[in-house]
């Protein structure tokens, strides 16, 4: 029997592409999305697929996550406020969608029989902690309440532990997914996204513009490699229950990163440095390292990053280009 997936957000960066793969595996998609960052132009490749349904909607209209929750034998929560410009800009966003809407997803899930669960979760959750690489078991450590900017790590580590409840004491089968910095085609810079945003600027001649010193530590990991450690993850029964950081643990800082930028796109191009302050307002604090463990990924399914990052940037390129072409 054809199994039925339910993406939420499935018109957004990550979601389209995640629909992409699963059709191509043989499944039935639905996609619930208010395309507030998503777009339907994501969507262009797959939009006249017969087991393609894309409804228009929120999560936070609980009878139609019911009704689309019940037709689905699984569900990819991947909607979510993204973007640390748009956190920053609309706080009250963030929070009310990440937490009530998750909670939504997942009373949804549970209602129309225990419905697995994939929660798409962040490296954000792991704050202002300094660990060299970020595990699984590690504390969380956030800022001030007074620094908007920790809203969105804060309100997915409610997610997760909305989400482990719903395990624990109602036999919810859930898998959370940190994702780190996952990049590609579609991936837009407006929401503060750094990789299309240098890209971008190159393609357009403008100065690359590094933020702060250019010291912070990044792992980019391409899109498609993220879908297919979601789609192994989902099928692995060992998994349900558990927590997984899914990226790239190869390091690069992002002056390095415009560097490469310049290199590969427009080496005419020139590098500038602007304030955390100007290009986000007083008080903002950036995270300096974001590296991933994973090693509990790689014991639980076969998963090895296949692009790197000279290949995500050209891929960026190649993607942006395209759309300039008539």
């Amino acid at each position: 029997m054809m199994e039925k997936v339910l993406i939420t957000g499935g018109a957004g960066f990550i979601g389209s592409h995640l629909a992409e793969k699963l059709l191509g595996e043989g499944k039935e998609v639905f996609i619930l999305d208010n395309f507030s960052t998503g777009s339907r132009v994501n969507l262009e490749p797959i939009k006249d697929h017969p087991r393609l349904h894309v409804k228009p909607g929120d999560i936070s209209d609980k009878p139609l996550l019911v009704e689309l929750a019940g037709k689905a034998d699984m569900i990819f929560h991947m909607a979510a406020a993204v973007g640390v410009k748009l956190i920053v800009e609309k706080p009250v966003n963030t929070i009310e969608t990440n937490i009530i809407g998750t909670e939504n997803v997942l009373k949804a899930a549970s209602e129309t029989g225990n419905k697995k669960l994939v929660l798409a979760s962040t490296s954000e959750v792991y704050g202002k902690g300094t660990e060299k690489k970020f595990h699984e078991e590690d504390d969380l450590i956030f800022g001030s309440t007074t620094h908007s900017r920790w809203s969105y790590g804060c309100s997915k580590a409610i997610d997760e532990f909305l989400a482990l409840a719903y395990h624990r004491s109602q036999g919810l089968p859930v898998i959370i997914v940190r994702l780190f910095n996952t990049v590609g085609p579609r991936q837009v810079g407006d929401y503060g996204m750094v990789v299309p945003r240098f890209v971008q600027q190159a393609i357009n001649g403008d100065p690359i513009c590094v933020y702060g010193d250019g010291k912070q530590v990044r792992c980019f990991t391409h899109v498609n490699d993220v879908v297919n450690a979601l789609c192994l993850l989902a099928d692995n029964e060992e998994c349900v229950g558990q927590i997984f950081n899914v990226g790239n643990d190869d390091p690069v800082t992002i002056k390095k990163l415009a560097e490469k930028v310049r290199k590969i796109v427009n080496p005419n191009a020139t590098i500038k440095h602007i304030s955390y302050q100007k290009a986000y307002g007083a008080g903002f604090e950036d995270i300096r390292v974001r590296r991933p463990d994973i090693s509990k990924l790689l014991k639980a399914i076969e998963y090895t990053p296949k692009a790197g990052l000279n290949d995500i940037i050209q891929d960026v390129k190649d993607h942006l280009l395209s759309d300039l072409t008539p």
